[in-house]
């Protein structure tokens, strides 16, 4: 049968006995030009080849152990029955249109599964056909099919694949896309071949049509509801381009298929009772004529009739899944009911009391759910394992490099520590974080010369070699290395003298004879030491070599200067001393080694010898002069003992003198003096103005007194006293009454009282006196034998 094109193609949409009431002409096929990439082997998918076991299998084995996720499970058998394919050809039929295909090695978007296709099913692909497919099926239409899409035109070709299964989920769901011949010129503005995937319930009732375009009021899938602007050869189509993100494009350079264009992946999903019966009835047919042929492609493994497990989200799990760190993972079954029983098992062991749909699993292994429905002896079953691992401690970090001329490059093995230390960590650095969250292989291969920039930042995966992993950041800082100078402000000191410090080249500096980082230092040396300092860039790198430098301590600079003594009139040299190089400077002025000084005082000396200096005191003190300790006067011979003190602690010796110091002896002895006579006693040390004074008086007192006027010892005369200060005396009888006064005035006794003759007894005399010089205090005492004759 031929299909024609309404002239006046405005009516197709309004009626269909309008359309074959009106005058028709031929649709001219249009078909991809061959070329060099449609004649090459593996441009296509593969439809019931050779070399795969599903090409092979009925209807029954293609949808339990192909379509059917849980094909393989001993209570799929009396779970799916009734498989039935319209137009019932054998599997080693050439010209049925059922079978199973494969991508091969084409971009096709499902690796295997079942095709369904109005015309021989292994013209789908396999290789380059240049016509078009246009098989003839004579199936007629189906009531089904018309019901779920109501065509335009009468149905021709129609191929179903049915059966009936009973679901152990809430929720029945595949994944399927269709392609047609019909996506030629301007046809998918008014042709489309009908396409359904029907479910109903085996007891009873209407179907649902699973094949809908998944936006809100846009009907079923089809040619004419998918579509773009333009058509095959680029034209503008004239109809829009309704649901267009659906389109999954024009067959091109890399063919896959012998159909012109072809939907995206869709998912069909219908909500079921689990437990109860459907029949699922997947149909399509020609519009018009057999011309233009369309398949649909159920994707292998994605009819899901079982039991799954999802995470909190509602996304399906998949059979295994990795987790870090024993983290609770909630994973809850697809379906619940509460006529329904649910056990949970672990590694085979059934978990006490986890009897509902959700279990909380907090640690590796196989966990399981079986649901059991009444009446039903296969259980739902949904397995995953978990295989668990551990998250390697990892932290953000930076990487310092420091250039030199000969290194440029970081080794990023360096940061490796400052990161983590887990044992075993394994490191991938990525230039790009979209990289790392990837965890592709774009990773830095050549970890140990990578030419990164100053304020880079690297995306670190730390993992365990395995799938735990985490992602941090490596900040990478470069500066150039340092190069580190100091210099002293003395290279050559005295002992104990202060030294300061100055290093360049860093921003912050690593002392290794001080703390603190400060670029100056001041030290107090007493023996040579070597200093040494490193300099720090502002991002811490460190030079390579310290800067060092020697202060040589010199032998210390001495001086005999020390303190003296010496009498008013006296002369003493100072003498500084001699060393190597040694400059003098006194503080006198003078410039000389020795000073002569005649003057009390301090004196100080500042030392030189080009690298120090010191400066020495010494004090000009008075020395103690002699004095006169004892005086031992008579037969007219005065002897002196005098107390010599040291001077500059040396001892000293001495000269006397009774004349005040007109003439000298070293004897201490003075015979031939006068009595009742003032000498002027001096004693001097030798060789100075040292000079200790004393006035002596040769006082002669008679014992005894005969007033009788012969001349001889008739009185007691002290006129010789009155020439001292403060001269005062008494006469005193044995009762100690005073009987007579002295004075200037009355300095002599005669022996009577009121001038009357005292009897002849034994009296008492006491007299003081005052050398006027000295203002010594002197007194005498003693008897004295009065005589009186009657």
């Amino acid at each position: 049968m031929k299909r024609y094109l309404l002239t006046f193609s405005l009516f197709i949409a309004s009626s269909s006995s309008l359309f074959y009431s009106q005058t028709i002409t031929p649709r001219k096929p249009q078909k991809e030009k061959a070329s060099s990439l449609t004649m090459k082997a593996g441009a296509f998918i593969d439809v019931n080849a050779a070399g795969y076991n599903p090409s092979n299998y009925d209807p029954l084995q293609l949808v339990k152990d192909v379509l059917i996720s849980s094909g393989t499970n001993s209570c799929v058998t009396p779970n799916v029955s009734n498989v039935q394919v319209t137009p019932a050809l054998p599997a080693t039929s050439p010209n049925r249109s059922w079978g199973y295909f494969h991508k091969g090695t084409t971009n096709f978007p499902f690796t295997d599964g079942i095709v369904l296709m109005t015309g021989y099913v292994n013209k789908a692909g396999n290789n380059y056909i240049s016509t078009t497919l246009g098989d003839a099926l004579q199936t007629g239409s189906d009531p089904d099919l018309v019901a779920a899409t109501n065509p335009s035109v009468n149905i021709n070709d129609a191929v179903i694949l049915e059966f009936d299964f009973v679901p152990t989920s809430s929720q029945v769901k595949f994944n399927y896309l269709f392609a047609s011949e019909e996506y030629t010129g301007t046809f998918p503005c008014s042709f489309s071949d009908a396409f359904a995937l029907l479910l109903k319930p085996t007891s009873g009732g209407p179907y649902v049509n699973m094949a809908i375009v998944p936006a809100p009021g846009t009907g079923p899938v089809s040619v004419t509801n998918i579509h773009p602007q333009n058509s095959f050869s680029g034209f503008d189509m004239g109809c829009g381009a309704p649901n267009a993100a659906f389109f999954g494009g024009y067959n091109t350079a890399n063919i896959e298929t012998n159909f012109n264009g072809r939907t995206t992946p869709f998912t069909a999903t219908a909500t079921v009772t689990p437990g109860q019966s459907y029949h699922f009835k997947m149909v399509l047919g020609d519009a018009s004529d057999t011309s233009y042929d369309s398949a649909v492609f159920l994707e292998g493994g994605s009819f899901n009739i079982g039991v799954e497990l999802q995470d909190p989200s509602g996304a399906v799990l998949p059979e295994e899944i990795n987790v870090c760190d024993n983290v609770p993972q909630v994973i809850t079954a697809s379906v619940s009911d509460p006529n329904m029983a649910y056990q949970w098992f672990f590694n085979g062991n059934p978990i006490p009391g986890a009897t509902t749909p959700t279990v909380t699993a907090t640690q590796p292994g196989n966990y399981e759910i079986q649901v059991t429905f009444p009446g039903n002896p296969c259980p739902g079953k949904a397995n995953i394992k978990i295989n668990g691992g551990f998250t390697p401690a990892a932290v953000d970090a930076s990487l310092l490099l420091c250039t030199t001329p000969d290194v440029t490059w970081f080794d990023l093995t360096n940061a490796m520590p400052s990161i983590s230390t887990t044992p075993g960590a394994i490191f991938h650095f990525y230039v790009n974080q979209a990289d790392a969250i990837a965890q592709n292989n774009n990773y830095i291969q050549d970890i140990l010369h990578y030419n990164g920039n100053d304020g880079q930042i690297l995306y670190v995966v730390v993992s365990n070699g395995a799938f735990c992993s985490k992602m941090v950041k490596l900040t990478l800082l470069k500066e150039t290395t340092p190069t580190a100078n100091v210099v002293a402000s003395k290279i050559k000191i005295c002992p104990g003298d202060t030294v300061d410090f100055t290093a360049t080249g860093g921003t912050t500096y690593q002392w290794a004879n001080f703390s603190g980082t400060g670029n100056t230092q001041t030290a107090t040396v007493y023996n040579t030491t070597t200093f040494s300092v490193y300099a720090i860039g502002p991002k811490g790198c460190k030079s390579l070599q310290p800067a060092k430098i020697t202060v040589e301590v010199v032998p210390e600079l001495t001086s005999p200067l020390r303190d003296v003594e010496m009498c008013q009139g006296d002369r003493v040299t100072l003498d500084a001393g001699a060393g190597p190089n040694y400059t003098y400077l006194w503080s006198t002025g003078a410039i000389t080694r020795t000073i002569d000084v005649d003057q009390w005082g301090i004196y100080t000396v500042t030392i030189k010898n080009g690298f120090c200096e010191r400066t020495f005191t010494a004090k000009v003190m008075a020395a103690a002069s002699p004095f006169v300790s004892n005086l031992d006067y008579s037969n007219n011979t005065l002897t002196i003992t005098a107390q010599v003190p040291m001077i500059n602690n040396i001892p000293q010796t001495v000269e006397y003198s009774v004349d005040g110091g007109i003439s000298w002896q070293d004897s201490n002895v003075f015979p031939g003096l006068l009595n009742n006579t003032k000498y002027d006693i001096q004693v001097r040390t030798v060789g100075t103005h040292c000079v200790g004074a004393l006035e002596f008086f040769t006082l002669n007192i008679a014992n005894i007194i005969t007033p009788n006027q012969d001349g001889v010892n008739d009185t007691l005369d002290l006129t010789a006293l009155g020439g001292f200060n403060n001269f005062t005396g008494s006469i005193y009888d044995r009762y100690g009454s005073e009987i007579f006064r002295f004075t200037k005035q009355s300095p002599i006794w005669d022996g009577t009282l009121v001038g009357k003759r005292l009897p002849t007894a034994t009296y008492w005399y006491k007299f003081n006196f005052q050398y006027p010089k000295s203002k010594a205090n002197m007194s005498q005492s003693g008897w004295i034998m009065l005589k009186n004759r009657e």
